[in-house]
C-alpha cells in the first residue's frame, strides 16, 4: 500500500511542478478584500488595492489568461472612459488604471479591476515582457 502512494506521489510530481511554472505571472484578486495579490515565479511580488463591481454590477470570478492588451483604451461601453494599461481577459472584463484612486480598495467599478496607475504601468509591463501566455488572471470571493 505504502509503494502504491509512493508510485502515484512520483507520477504526479512532475506535473505538480510544471503547471505551478506554467504561469511566470498571477494576478490573485479577491473580491471581498478588494486587493490583488501579484505573484512572479510563485513567489508573492506586490499587493494592491483594487475597485471591481460596485453594487449593480458584477465582477466575474474565475481564472483566466489575458486576451489582449491596450495600453492608452478608452472604454468603448461607458462613454470613452480611459482604460490605460488594460489587460483584457474575459471579453470586456478587464484590469486597468483607474484615475478614481480614492475609491480603490472598495467596490467602485462597473465590473473590471482598477488599479492604481503605477501599478497597472507595472503590471502591464510584466505582462509585455513575459507575454500574454505566461499570465494567469484568477478572481475569487
Amino acid at each position: 500500500m505504502q509503494r502504491a502512494a509512493v508510485a502515484v506521489a512520483m507520477l504526479c510530481a512532475p506535473v505538480l511542478a510544471s503547471d505551478a511554472q506554467a504561469e511566470a505571472i498571477v494576478a490573485r484578486v479577491s473580491v471581498e478584500t478588494q486587493t490583488m495579490h501579484v505573484y512572479l515565479d510563485g513567489q508573492l511580488r506586490y499587493e494592491w488595492p483594487v475597485s471591481t463591481a460596485r453594487a449593480g454590477k458584477y465582477t466575474p470570478r474565475g481564472e483566466w489568461q489575458p486576451q489582449w492588451l491596450s495600453r492608452w483604451h478608452r472604454s468603448s461601453l461607458y462613454n470613452n472612459a480611459p482604460m490605460y494599461f488594460a489587460i483584457f481577459y474575459d471579453g470586456d472584463y478587464a484590469i486597468h488604471a483607474t484615475n478614481a484612486v480614492s475609491r480603490l480598495g472598495r467596490p467602485a467599478s462597473a465590473g473590471c479591476v482598477r488599479l492604481h496607475e503605477d501599478n497597472a504601468a507595472l503590471l502591464f509591463a510584466m505582462v509585455q515582457e513575459q507575454g500574454m501566455e505566461n499570465m494567469r488572471v484568477v478572481v475569487v470571493d
